[in-house]
């Protein structure tokens, strides 16, 4: 049976604060963490933006022809 090693280098959260809402990326071998305000018209579109990019990276595949 194989085995890997799995590294986390990315990590981001969405957070509600007082109304406002902010994306917190963090780089986790730099230790480094950003703070960016997000509207709420980028919150309310990031399920497509997700699907989209989950679409691109894992096109389905052909099947038998």
């Amino acid at each position: 049976m194989a085995t890997f090693t799995r590294t986390l280098l990315f990590a981001a959260e969405l957070v509600e604060e007082d109304g406002a809402h902010i994306l917190l990326d963090e780089d986790v071998p730099c230790g480094t963490i950003q703070s960016i305000p997000v509207s709420k018209g980028m919150v309310d579109k990031l399920p497509v933006y997700l699907s989209a990019l989950v679409a691109k990276l894992n096109p389905p595949s052909q099947g038998c022809r």
